[in-house]
């Protein structure tokens, strides 16, 4: 009899376990951060909820390369997943960067309005296209940041500026404007300025700081540029491997920390826009003349971006209609 029960718990044992997972994941952020250190509580929690069932893996400062690197070691299965950069999930996803239009948004209070009903239908595009998000999070305004005077739209156009590597958005727009931008990819750019081939980049303050770019600017043009964003997102495969219970605690925990990572970017980059300007450089306010020429010059992208209907011109129109809402809330 005890021969028997010690056979039958022999072949219930190994069905009834089950085996840990360790989800590789890659980000450009450095370690040592802010980012990264409330990822790393993330990964924690999870495996302490999950009884070391889930355990995450990270891959800080671009050690994995960039975003599209990334995402072709996802598609061989060398990573599970990655914070990426809204326009670097474009190819897989080509809506997800709708809130990088340049000039789209004026102020955060716009930004909070058009995400609290735009967010769910990103997250959801995502999804049917492979890769659970757990949240996006805010990089912040980019402005354009350059070694040479920025305070007017002709000045701008006299520049040397930065367009990311593959982001059709950006190119459209610059084009639009007759500026010729130079692409490179994010890990050539403080070289690119070091070396003169490109002076002038579109940057949020604590990116410029973070990636070193503000020792090679004096200017800033103090306009809204694009809106910054990024999401973690997790291949569906692999997220489908676990249990229902550690996809639910997986969720949960990383929803809420992506959050965080929201709050304290934007808390982040008021401190670092004052570093900036302690550190003498000079951001530019458009005067009243120059005021309505960046005017006409936003007018011109948002009708060159919205023919060429490079992204879902209904979602388009949902955001513009969200903006149009809120401004005349505003006043």
């Amino acid at each position: 009899m005890l021969k028997s029960l010690i056979l039958c718990l022999s072949i219930l044992l190994p069905a009834l376990s089950v085996s840990a997972t360790t989800l590789k994941i890659a980000t450009l952020a450095p370690d040592g951060t802010s980012w990264m250190k409330i990822m790393r509580e993330g990964a924690t929690e999870v495996e302490q909820q999950t009884n070391g069932r889930v355990k995450i893996r990270f891959y800080p400062g671009g050690v994995m390369g960039n975003d599209n690197s990334v995402l072709r070691k996802i598609r061989v299965g060398q990573l599970h997943g990655g914070a990426i950069t809204a326009g670097g999930l474009s190819s897989v996803y080509p809506d997800i960067q709708i809130y990088s239009l340049p000039f789209l948004f004026r102020s955060f209070e716009e930004v909070d309005y058009v995400r609290e009903r735009v967010d769910p239908v990103l997250i959801k595009g995502l999804q049917e296209n492979g890769f659970i998000s757990y949240g996006i999070s805010e990089g912040g305004f980019a402005y354009l940041m350059s070694h040479l005077p920025l305070d007017s739209v002709d000045a701008l156009r006299q520049q040397k500026i930065w367009s990311p590597e593959g982001d059709q958005i950006s190119l459209t727009a610059f084009r639009t404007i007759d500026v010729s931008p130079v692409p490179l990819p994010l890990t050539d750019v403080l070289t690119g300025l070091q070396t003169g081939l490109i002076d002038t980049v579109g940057s949020s303050p604590i990116g410029a700081i973070a990636l070193q770019w503000h020792t090679r600017i004096k200017h800033i043009a103090d306009i809204p540029l694009i809106y910054l964003y990024g999401t973690l997102v997790i291949t569906e495969k692999a997220v489908s491997k676990l249990t229902p219970g550690d996809r639910q605690i997986l969720k949960q925990v990383m929803e809420k920390q992506f959050q965080q990572i929201n709050q304290q970017n934007r808390s982040d980059n008021l401190g670092a826009r004052k570093a900036l300007q302690e550190q003498g450089i000079i951001f530019h306010q458009p005067m009243n003349g120059d005021r309505q020429s960046w005017q006409e010059l936003i007018d011109k992208v948002e009708q060159r971006l919205n023919q060429e209907n490079q992204l879902d011109p209904v979602l388009f129109k949902q955001i513009q209609q969200h903006l149009e809402t809120v401004r005349k809330v505003k006043g």
